[in-house]
């Protein structure tokens, strides 16, 4: 009876420090330090432009709608930072893919959201960090503007 306790007492203490150390962190990391990633802007289009928050932007002509992109990808063998630049590149890719798909050549008001709350930066962006994966999600509004 006394070994039953004590190994469920040991499987309780295991899976609690399993859990807290599971715990999702939120991030923030430069949207401009991502941006100057050679692996991120390999990867991302230069035919669709890309404003952030509040950011200035030229005259929208024309608006195809307000998309949203979440990507997630693990940390085996990446800082927290890494995986978030690259969950970064993937959700920015998605939102430049939907852009050209509508016919659009920027998008506009870009702003992270983690777990429904939206967050609007010029400056960072969010990523939400687990135990082994990491989430970024963009919402923007797709548009052509005059060039």
């Amino acid at each position: 009876m006394k070994k039953l306790f004590l190994l469920s007492f040991g499987a309780a203490l295991f899976l609690q420090a399993n859990l807290a150390v599971a715990a999702d962190t939120l991030l923030d990391f430069s949207i401009s330090e991502a941006l100057g990633d050679p692996k991120v802007s390999e990867v991302l289009s230069e035919q669709v432009a890309l404003y952030w928050g509040e950011q200035n932007h030229p005259t929208v002509k024309t608006k195809y709608g307000n998309f949203s992109a979440s990507r997630r990808t693990n940390k085996l063998g990446k800082s927290k930072e890494e995986a978030c630049r690259w969950a970064f590149a993937s959700s920015v890719k998605a939102l430049q893919e939907r852009a050209i798909k509508e016919g659009g050549n920027a998008v506009v008001n870009i702003t992270s959201k983690v777990k429904n709350i939206e967050y609007s930066s010029k400056e960072n962006y969010q990523c939400l960090a687990g135990g082994m994966m990491v989430n970024v999600v963009f919402s923007g509004d797709i548009v052509t503007i005059s060039e």
